[in-house]
């Protein structure tokens, strides 16, 4: 069966479209209109094997801020129907990568109970033109939305950009790896309650 599917959110400060298939091949199509944005969303994409289209207008001219937090919203969504009911999955996911001095940890849960800990202190408060508090909003957005327990930890770090590169790509494997089938769970939901 195709973990797959498609989600669209409009209101009026964002029009957004959300496609991803869980068991890709890492292909993504993003249009953002923020291009360090779509880089950092270029790594789940990659690292998480997962196939990824966005494609987002929002009120760029007042700030960016609502278009990054609604495609975490919207790709949360996205995942969370894509996952069905979570039969057979690992469930459980974790992640550390460096980038030359940066090293963050990301640890999931697809428990159904949105929940972020994010423990960062970039270096810089701008990428370029990018507001880096904007990433804390994207993973509030993600969790809310896909009904997940996530915690973000960048353990080392003197380039913002860095930090922010290991944290996306800690979380495409995290996720990747939460996803993944566990064959000894075939028919199961992972969980002693019975559903997650």
């Amino acid at each position: 069966m195709a973990r797959a599917a498609s989600i669209e959110r409009n209101t009026s400060e964002t029009q957004i479209k959300v496609s991803v298939d869980l068991d890709g091949t890492g292909k993504c199509e993003l249009v953002t209109g923020l291009p360090f944005f779509d880089h950092m969303l270029d790594q789940v994409a990659r690292h998480g094997l997962i196939d990824i289209a966005i494609n987002a207008k929002g009120d760029l001219e007042i700030d960016a801020h609502h278009t990054v937090e609604d495609v975490g919203i919207t790709l949360g969504q996205a995942i969370a129907k894509a996952v069905g009911d979570k039969q057979g999955i690992t469930r459980y996911g974790h992640a550390y990568v460096p980038l030359d001095e940066a090293l963050s940890r990301v640890v999931i849960d697809f428990s159904g109970r949105p929940g972020l800990e994010y423990r960062v202190n970039y270096t810089r408060a701008r990428v370029g033109e990018f507001d880096v508090d904007l990433l804390h909003e994207f993973f509030q957005g993600f969790v809310n939305h896909a009904h997940v327990t996530l915690h973000i930890d960048n353990l080392e770090g003197g380039n913002a950009h860095h930090q922010a590169e290991t944290i996306f790509k800690a979380f495409g494997r995290a996720v990747r790896m939460a996803l993944t089938p566990d064959a000894r769970m075939q028919g199961t939901i992972p969980s002693t309650k019975g559903s997650l």
